[in-house]
C-alpha cells in the first residue's frame, strides 16, 4: 500500500475517529492555504483568506454571531498558520492515543466537539461580560480560531482518567499527564492578559470540559453516549425473556466499570490487573 493510499485508509476507512479528526483539520487547512497562495500568485488578491476568516472563525460580537451561527463548529477545524495546526495536531495525536487506550475509540469525537463548544461558550461569555474586553470595544471585533480548546479537552480528559500515566519527553524526561494538564491550564490563565486572550480563554473552557466529562464518566454518567442515544433510531421490536437470572457475560456491569475507573484515577492504569484491563476494553466497545 502506497503512502497516500495508507493515509486515505487511516483517515476514511479505518474507523478511527482520531485519524478522522486529524484528517479533517489538515484538509481544511490545505484547502484554504493552497487556494489562497494560488490566488495571490495569479491575481495578487487575498479574497480566499478574507472570506475564510469572515465566515469560519468564531466572533465574540453577539449580533455577528447570530448571523454566523455555524462558527462555534467551524472555528475548531480551522487554523491560523502552519505552526498553529502542526502543534495542535501533534498534541491531538499523542493525547488522543492515550485517551483511546483508556476509554476506547467511541468517545474521542464527542469530547473533541464538546471541548470546542465549551471553549466557544467561555470565549463569547467572557468577551461580553468582563470590563477588560467591553470597555474599549474589543468584544466587537474579537474572533478565535483553532482546535486548541478541543485538544485541551482531550489532554485534560486523559490526565483525569490516568493522572499518573508517564510519558517520556524527547525519550529522556519522564513526566506525568497531570503535570502536563496543570501546566497548560496555568499558562492559559496567565496568558489572558496577553495578545491571545480569546484563545487562552477558549483553552480553559476546553480543559474544564475534559475534566468534568471524565469526572462524570467515573460516576457512571456518560454525556456523549447520552447525546448519541437521543439521535439513535430505536427499534420497535421488543424481546421478552422469562429467565431473568441470566446475565450477558460479555457486558461488564456498570458497578465493575466504575470501580475500575476509580482505581485508575487513584493508582493509575498500569496497576490494573489483566482481567480489569480486559473488562475496561470490552466496556469501551459497547
Amino acid at each position: 500500500m502506497g503512502f497516500w493510499q495508507n493515509i486515505y485508509y487511516k483517515v476514511f476507512k479505518s474507523g478511527s475517529k482520531l485519524y478522522l479528526l486529524i484528517g479533517i483539520n489538515v484538509l481544511v487547512f490545505l484547502a484554504i492555504s493552497v487556494t489562497s497562495i494560488i490566488e495571490s500568485l495569479l491575481f495578487t488578491t487575498d479574497n480566499v483568506s478574507v472570506l475564510a476568516y469572515s465566515y469560519l472563525t468564531l466572533p465574540s460580537y453577539l449580533p455577528h454571531l447570530l448571523t454566523h451561527f455555524w462558527t462555534p463548529l467551524t472555528y475548531m477545524f480551522m487554523h491560523d498558520g502552519i505552526w498553529h495546526i502542526l502543534f495542535n495536531m501533534l498534541w491531538l495525536y499523542w493525547m488522543g492515543q492515550i485517551f483511546e487506550e483508556f476509554l476506547g475509540d467511541k468517545r474521542i469525537l464527542g469530547l473533541y466537539l464538546l471541548g470546542g463548544f465549551a471553549g466557544a461558550v467561555l470565549f463569547v461569555a467572557s468577551y461580553n461580560l468582563f470590563p477588560m474586553f467591553t470597555h474599549n470595544g474589543v468584544y466587537m471585533v474579537a474572533t478565535v480560531v483553532g482546535a486548541s480548546a478541543s485538544v485541551m479537552a482531550i489532554i485534560a480528559g486523559a490526565a483525569t482518567i490516568a493522572p499518573n500515566y508517564t510519558i517520556m519527553f524527547f525519550g529522556v524526561v519522564p513526566i506525568k499527564l497531570k503535570w502536563i494538564a496543570i501546566f497548560y491550564v496555568v499558562m492559559g490563565f496567565w496568558g489572558i492578559k496577553g495578545s491571545n486572550a480569546g484563545g487562552e480563554i477558549a483553552h480553559l473552557g476546553g480543559a474544564l470540559m475534559g475534566f468534568v466529562y471524565v469526572n462524570q464518566l467515573q460516576k457512571g454518567r456518560d454525556w456523549i453516549s447520552a447525546i448519541a442515544g437521543i439521535f439513535k433510531k430505536r427499534s420497535k421490536l421488543k424481546v421478552a425473556s422469562t429467565n431473568r437470572d441470566i446475565n450477558n457475560s460479555d457486558t461488564p456491569r456498570q458497578e465493575e466499570i466504575d470501580r475500575i475507573l476509580d482505581k485508575i484515577s487513584t493508582t493509575g492504569y498500569e496497576n490494573l490487573s489483566k482481567q480489569e484491563k480486559e473488562i475496561l476494553f470490552r466496556a469501551s466497545k459497547k
